[in-house]
């Protein structure tokens, strides 16, 4: 690596010290495969062994670096082989597997465990159908547990009957939490086209292709790439606006490299990628939102944010992947409304709608990002919301998601607000057309002709 002049740290320490620069999170990857076992208290004990054995110095290390270099480290987290595949095995009980991971979480300090998922996107095999039904009780009784199921991908097409299981399960999770702010809908994400080394929650997992073990970081940085935009010439065109933005996922990029090399030779693991997702908090200025509105959006949801996030997301991915050869993970913007300020101010305005978020995923990191809706949505419309996003994912070739709560006893223009990182929100208004009909034929949507690349 190249030695960094002072102008370089200088502009560091003011991006950490001003602009909320941080690592948002370091990820320990545990591959759960060897835990297998015919007996499900067996299975348990060995995956609570395994993930306190691996993970025992992660926190710890994480700290030292952070103390080291003077870096925020924000979390800490784990994930792990999807759960299915423990539950199809052993054919006990899934939330046996989510008590065990969350005793493991909490044993190892980490805030975070990802992996009680399901990869269902061209059918059910052993296992699967019996964690997605337990999904809404497992986030409910435990602290740290997240959830994701992939229900479909530009290869396979979508399988509309786990869409239809997924609608029913995210509303469940926000009934069964409804007394503490439907807080189970928050730690569930349903994607199309999954990734297998996505550090970031709610939606990690650690794919069956991963290493035993491995360290994947997640940067952020939309206040830092805010505050250079803003230093731009007012007369600078978007192509320079391009450039800048270029530069400073550059050198945002660089830092999550440095982090991700040291934790990996101090816990004598692998280190994997790098995801460089601009990952907002609701802190006014770190804001994807906001970032949008330097380059020249009046408002986040008026028209030409589609074309700006498109450029953004362009020019991120071009940064990064020039500072690090383990560019990995989701890369790129996220817009998640409770967690970000400016899509809640627009949101709350009127000015951002759920139509055009899911324009925008078309072109960025992820999808429909926490976003509440009413309380009295319907599980068919949740449903129709996952397929119309994992449709703008399977085409496109990309990643997507739905991460939605509804808000139990609350309507539109009411807030539902959840602490910390995960912010809160307004309350969007949602398409009460009922699409029952078309959620109730199942089978599946088949995969696009584009997905016959062999």
């Amino acid at each position: 690596m190249a030695i960094l002049n002072k102008t370089d740290i200088l502009e560091t320490i003011t991006m950490i010290a001003d602009e909320h620069l941080d690592i948002r999170t370091v990820t320990m990857g545990i591959s759960l495969t060897d835990c297998l076992d015919g007996d499900a208290a067996r299975s348990c004990e060995k995956i609570y062994e395994k993930i306190t054995r691996s993970a025992q110095r992660l926190v710890p290390v994480c700290e030292q670096i952070q103390s080291k270099y003077g870096i925020p480290i924000i979390h800490k987290r784990i994930s792990v082989t999807p759960v299915a595949l423990a539950v199809g095995a052993s054919g006990g009980d899934p939330l046996l597997f989510a008590k065990a991971l969350d005793r493991a979480a909490e044993a190892v300090g980490v805030n975070f465990v990802g992996g009680f998922s399901a990869l269902v996107q061209k059918g059910f095999s052993a296992g699967d159908r019996e964690l997605i039904e337990s999904i809404p009780e497992a986030l409910a009784v435990t602290e740290r547990v997240c959830s994701s199921v992939n229900i479909g991908s530009t290869r396979t097409g979508i399988h509309m009957d786990a869409v239809s299981l997924m609608g029913e399960a995210v509303r469940q999770a926000a009934e069964r939490t409804a007394d503490r702010n439907c807080i189970g809908a928050a730690k569930l994400v349903v994607f199309c086209n999954a990734v297998e080394d996505n550090p970031f929650m709610a939606g990690a997992f650690h794919g069956i292709g991963e290493p035993d073990c491995v360290i994947n970081v997640g940067v952020s940085g939309p206040g830092a790439v805010r505050a250079a935009v803003a230093q731009a010439p007012k007369a600078a065109d978007l192509t320079e606006v391009a450039e800048i933005i270029k530069k400073t996922a550059f050198k945002v990029t660089r830092m999550g490299q440095m982090v991700g090399a040291e934790a990996s030779r101090e816990l004598g693991v692998p280190f994997g990628i790098v995801d460089l997702s601009l990952a907002p908090t609701p802190q006014v200025g770190d804001s994807v939102a906001q970032l949008l509105e330097e380059i020249g959006i009046a408002q986040a949801g008026g028209c030409g944010t589609t074309a700006a996030l498109a450029m953004l997301n362009d020019a991120v991915k071009k940064g990064g992947v020039m500072a690090s050869s383990s560019v990995g993970g989701l890369s790129g913007a996220f817009i998640p409304v409770s967690e970000d300020a400016g899509m809640i101010a627009a949101a709350a305005s009127g000015a951002l709608t759920i139509e055009k978020l899911e324009a925008m995923t078309a072109v960025c990191s992820v999808g429909l990002d926490m976003i509440v809706i009413p309380g009295d949505t319907s599980a068919a419309v949740i449903s129709a919301l996952i397929a119309d996003e994992a449709a703008i994912g399977m085409v496109g070739g990309k990643t997507t998601a739905v991460r939605v709560i509804p808000a139990i006893g609350k309507r539109v223009g009411e807030t539902l607000e959840f602490g910390g990182l995960l912010g809160g929100g307004p309350v969007m208004p949602v398409s009460t057309i009922d699409p029952q009909v078309f959620i109730a034929r199942g089978g599946r949507i088949p995969a696009p002709l584009q997905s016959l690349k062999n």
